[in-house]
């Protein structure tokens, strides 16, 4: 595949080829950027029903009696509000309200729990995580002992069915099912959860059981449509979406206020959490930057890093995060950008090859299912 043997590679790399993967190096890892085409592949996710390697994100395991606090003292969100088989969507942050990472946290049980963090941020993220250890409780990194897999789409609940007795039109958002078997594959965690916009499932399984699901699941799903699909239509789907991209739309010195995921911050939640007294603070003061949708209705594409800048031509913020819209046949784009200038309907410039390109701000997400 013609890709450098150093780069980590997950439990699905040998499948890759059999699939057609156009394989790239994505923050250290060997991973598929596309099977067909992004845009054939953002459809099936859109229409029918899309399957994702997204082993390379990574796993840590919390256990004990002060697991509970511990989280909470961690992350933004309320984890005393889960119950077991819930999940929810956090932040963790630096004592300035800076982005450490953002994570979702699984209840598997009333002492345990599951933090699932970004591939680029685990090293980072684990030592981060062991600074704060304290009391009865252990953490261990099982990263390298888990696979995930995504299955998205409006078919991905029927194609799943297909293997297992679990009835999973019961199984909510943001809610799982343990130790459920796919066929001949035992003790999956099946989530309703996702990345790209779409109802959908992410399943946690042991590492070498990976390929023999993928390769079910493509069998099962092919009267359904679903196939394979790789980064780039999962980043063109979670920013129609508006999903944040850790790296792009959040950043040590990007807050989750600012990032617009204000609502997994709970700086009302009576216990205190790191970062907790600069992100009340952003609140009170209002905030000086947002992360707003924009839309170019001149010529070009909005890329991150590129300069937005006000009617006026004076500098006002960054594009985060930008492209070509599958779905709706336009250039949109995340931009992070002076708050004065954040409302709907403000027109600015994004500078595209050193022209001011016009544009303007717009409502988002860009994209709702249904």
């Amino acid at each position: 595949m013609g890709i450098a043997t150093e780069l980590k590679q997950t439990p699905l790399f040998e499948v890759y080829g059999k699939f057609g993967a156009k394989v790239i190096d994505f923050g250290g890892w060997a991973l598929p950027v596309q099977f067909s085409s992004i845009l054939e592949e953002h459809e099936v996710v859109r229409t029918k029903a899309g399957l994702f390697d997204v082993s390379h994100m990574g796993e840590v395991l919390v256990e004990g009696k002060d697991a509970e606090s511990y989280i909470n003292y961690l992350c933004t969100n309320d984890v005393t509000k889960l119950s077991i088989n819930q999940a929810q969507y956090t932040a963790m942050c630096y004592p300035d309200g800076g982005t450490v990472d953002d994570l979702l946290v699984y209840k598997l049980d009333n002492e345990k729990y599951l933090l699932v963090i970004n591939a680029a941020n685990i090293e980072k993220d684990y030592e981060w995580m062991k600074k704060y250890v304290k009391g009865d409780m252990t953490l261990i990194n099982i990263s390298n002992d888990v696979a995930q897999i995504a299955i998205q789409g409006p078919k991905a609940e029927e194609v799943l069915q297909k293997l297992t007795e679990t009835d999973l039109s019961k199984i909510g958002s943001f809610k799982f099912v343990q130790h459920v078997n796919l066929d001949e594959i035992k003790d999956v965690l099946v989530s309703r959860t996702g990345y790209t916009g779409e109802d959908g499932f992410e399943l946690y399984l042991s590492a070498p059981q990976a390929e023999a699901l993928w390769v079910k699941l493509l069998e099962v799903g092919s009267d359904d449509g679903l196939k394979p699909c790789g980064l780039g239509a999962r980043d063109t789907l979670r920013l129609e979406a508006r999903l944040a991209l850790y790296g792009q739309e959040l950043l040590s010195d990007i807050s989750p206020l600012e990032a617009g995921i204000g609502f997994a911050v709970k700086t009302k939640k009576e216990s205190d959490f790191i970062g907790k007294s600069a992100l009340s603070a952003q609140k009170e003061a209002g905030l000086k930057r947002k992360l707003v949708g924009i839309e170019v209705t001149g010529r070009g594409i909005p890329r991150h890093g590129y300069k937005v800048v006000s009617e006026g031509g004076e500098a006002i913020g960054v594009v985060t995060s930008g492209t070509q819209s599958p779905s709706l046949k336009k250039s949109i784009g995340l931009a992070l950008i002076a708050a004065d200038h954040a409302e709907v309907g403000t027109p600015i410039k994004v500078e595209i090859r050193n022209k001011q390109i016009d544009a303007v701000v717009v409502k988002t997400p860009f994209y709702k299912k249904g």
